[in-house]
């Protein structure tokens, strides 16, 4: 059972989607000075780009 290019941009916006999860969980209740102001704009980051590779399936 191979993986084709849907299936790993599919893997990759799934654990994308988890990482900035965990990024933005950083910055709300691991750090409450200006550093999880950072985490948590670098956890929407990961989620734009977890948008974009969900655009692109299909496509490429």
């Amino acid at each position: 059972m191979g993986m084709n290019k849907n299936t790993v941009l599919a893997w990759a916006t799934f654990i994308m989607i988890v990482v900035g999860m965990c990024l933005i969980a950083l910055g709300a209740f691991r750090y409450d000075d200006v550093a999880g102001w950072g985490f948590a704009a670098v956890g929407v980051g990961f989620f734009a780009i977890a948008w974009v590779f969900n655009a692109l399936k299909g496509r490429v």
